[in-house]
C-alpha cells in the first residue's frame, strides 16, 4: 500500500527524498551527514552551480531570466558564506544540499532547476577538484618559500663545517649549508610532484550526471573552460568514480611529510646535548613539567609524529578504493575527511618547518669540534691515488693506517710520515697537507659537491628556481 511521508517538507529538503516514505533514523542522519567536512567547499560548489546554470541556459533548458535569477541567488548565498551569516538547517546533509536549499529559499522554485541533469556524483567530484586546485596552489607557494629560506641561509652560512654521516656514524666533513640544501632538494622535488598532480587533476567531471552523461545538450568543453579546467573528463563512468587524484595528493602529502620528518629527525639528534650542533628557537620548543633544565624540540617531534597520521590516512584511502565496483559508492564520501586532514596537516607542517629553520641557531664551534681525524681516511687513500696507485690498494693502505692509529689510541693525524711510509713507500712529506678539513671539502669540487663554490652555486640555483615557482 502507498503511505504518505510523515513529513513531506522534510522529504523534499533532501535531494534524493522523492521515492522514500519512512523517516530516516536520527543516527543514520548523523552518520550520513558530511557537512562538517565538506562545508569548506562552499565556494567551489557555488562556482560550479553558477557555471552549470550558464550551460543550462546555453542549452535552452533555462531561460535567460531564470539563469539570471539563479546566478544572482547564488551570489547572495556566496555573500552569506563569506560573511559568516549562512545558517545551516536540519536536513542540510552536505554542502550541495545546503546551498541548493538556501538558493530555493531566496529565489523560489526556480532554484530547483539548477540541478537539472546534474547528480551529486558529478557535482561533488567537480567541487572537490576545484577546491583542491586552490589548496594545491597555496601549498606550492609554501614549499617554494621554504626552499627560498634554506637557500638564503645556506649562502649566509656557507663557511660552517660539520661532520657528514652515513649509518649515523661520522663519515666525511661537509658544509652545514650542504646539509641544509640536501633537505631543500627533497622539498623542490615535492613541489614538482605537487604541480604535476594538480595538472593531472585539472579535468572537469561536471556534465557526467550520475554515471551515464547529460541528456540536455550541455556543452562540456565550454563548461570546463568556464571553471578553469584544461578539458572535460573523457568517460562519465570513470569521471564520477575516479579518486586517483585524491590518492595521488594523499601520497604526495605522505612523501612530503616523510621528508619533513627526516629533517625533523636530524634537528632532534643535532639539538641533543651529546651533539649540540644546533639550538632550536624558543618559539618552537617547550620545557618539562618536572625538570627545569629541559628544552625539548617539540615542533620537530610533532613533525615526525604527524607524518604517521598522514601515512595512516593514505593507507585508509587506498584500502577504501581497492574494492569498489564502478561507479559511485557512498564509501567515497570518506575521501574528503582523510584528504582534507592530511592537507591541513601538511599546510601547518610547512609553516612550522619554516619557523624551525628560520630560528635554528647553528653552533659553529661545536660542529667543527666534532670533526675527527678519521674522517680524513678517504683523503689519505686519495693522496696515493693521485700518485698512480690503484684505489682498491690505497683503500686497503688507508684502512691499515686507521688500524695503526686505533692500536696506538691516537688520532690518524698523529701518525708520522715514517709511520705512513711503513705502510706504503709513496707517502712523502707532502702527505701532511691531507690533514686539513677545509682543504678536504674544497677538493670535492664536482657538481653537487661540498666545495664552497659548488654549494653557493647550488644555493643560487635553488633560490632562482623558488623565485620562478613562487
Amino acid at each position: 500500500r502507498c503511505v504518505a511521508p510523515d513529513n513531506p517538507a522534510a522529504a523534499m529538503s533532501k535531494l534524493w527524498g522523492g521515492r522514500f516514505t519512512g523517516k530516516t533514523d536520527p543516527i543514520m542522519e548523523r552518520f550520513n551527514n558530511s557537512l562538517d567536512v565538506d562545508r569548506v567547499m562552499w565556494s567551489a560548489d557555488i562556482a560550479g552551480s553558477v557555471a552549470y546554470a550558464t550551460s543550462l541556459e546555453a542549452a535552452g533548458v533555462l531561460s535567460a531570466a531564470e539563469a539570471g535569477q539563479i546566478r544572482e541567488g547564488l551570489g547572495k548565498v556566496r555573500e552569506e558564506w563569506a560573511s559568516g551569516a549562512f545558517v545551516v538547517k536540519e536536513g542540510d546533509e552536505d554542502i550541495h544540499t545546503a546551498n541548493e536549499r538556501r538558493l530555493t529559499e531566496l529565489i523560489g522554485a526556480v532554484g530547483g532547476k539548477v540541478h537539472t541533469g546534474r547528480s551529486r556524483n558529478d557535482q561533488v567530484v567537480t567541487d572537490l577538484r576545484l577546491h583542491l586546485r586552490s589548496v594545491c596552489a597555496e601549498l606550492a607557494t609554501e614549499l617554494a618559500g621554504l626552499v627560498t629560506l634554506a637557500a638564503k641561509r645556506a649562502t649566509a652560512e656557507v663557511d660552517l663545517l660539520m661532520p657528514g654521516y652515513t649509518h649515523l656514524q661520522s663519515a666525511q666533513p661537509v658544509r652545514w649549508s650542504h646539509w641544509m640544501l640536501a633537505h631543500a632538494q627533497a622539498w623542490r622535488r615535492d613541489h614538482g610532484r605537487l604541480v604535476q598532480a594538480a595538472e593531472r587533476m585539472n579535468e572537469c567531471p561536471l556534465g557526467s550526471g550520475a554515471l551515464a552523461g547529460n541528456p540536455f545538450g550541455v556543452e562540456r568543453e565550454s563548461l570546463a573552460s568556464a571553471l578553469g579546467f584544461a578539458r572535460p573528463t573523457a568517460n562519465s563512468m570513470d569521471a564520477v568514480s575516479d579518486r586517483d587524484f585524491v590518492v595521488e595528493l594523499s601520497g604526495w602529502a605522505t612523501l612530503l611529510m616523510a621528508h619533513l620528518s627526516r629533517f625533523a629527525e636530524d634537528i632532534i639528534v643535532f639539538s641533543t646535548q651529546e651533539f649540540g650542533f644546533v639550538k632550536c628557537g624558543d618559539s618552537y620548543s617547550t620545557g618539562s613539567s618536572l625538570m627545569p633544565q629541559k628544552k625539548n624540540p617539540d615542533a620537530a617531534e610533532l613533525l615526525r609524529g604527524k607524518a604517521n597520521r598522514v601515512l595512516g590516512h593514505h593507507t585508509a584511502l587506498l584500502a577504501m578504493i581497492k574494492g569498489l565496483p564502478l561507479t559511485y559508492n557512498k564509501d567515497l564520501q570518506e575521501d574528503k575527511q582523510a584528504l582534507f586532514d592530511s592537507l591541513d596537516t601538511v599546510q601547518a607542517a610547512l609553516k612550522i618547518t619554516s619557523g624551525v629553520l628560520a630560528t635554528l641557531q647553528p653552533a659553529a664551534a661545536r660542529m667543527r669540534g666534532a670533526l675527527n681525524s678519521f674522517m680524513l681516511a678517504t683523503d689519505l687513500s686519495e693522496y696515493l691515488v693521485r700518485k698512480g696507485v690503484p684505489f682498491r690498494e690505497t683503500h686497503h693502505v688507508a684502512g691499515r693506517a686507521v688500524q695503526l692509529a686505533e692500536e696506538r689510541s691516537c688520532a690518524l693525524t698523529e701518525l708520522s710520515v715514517a709511520d705512513l711510509q711503513s705502510l706504503h713507500p709513496l707517502f712523502g712529506d707532502d702527505v701532511l697537507a691531507v690533514w686539513d678539513f677545509d682543504a678536504s671539502v674544497e677538493r670535492r669540487d664536482s657538481i653537487g659537491g661540498v666545495s664552497k663554490r659548488r654549494v653557493l652555486e647550488q644555493a643560487d640555483a635553488l633560490a632562482a628556481w623558488a623565485d620562478a615557482a613562487a
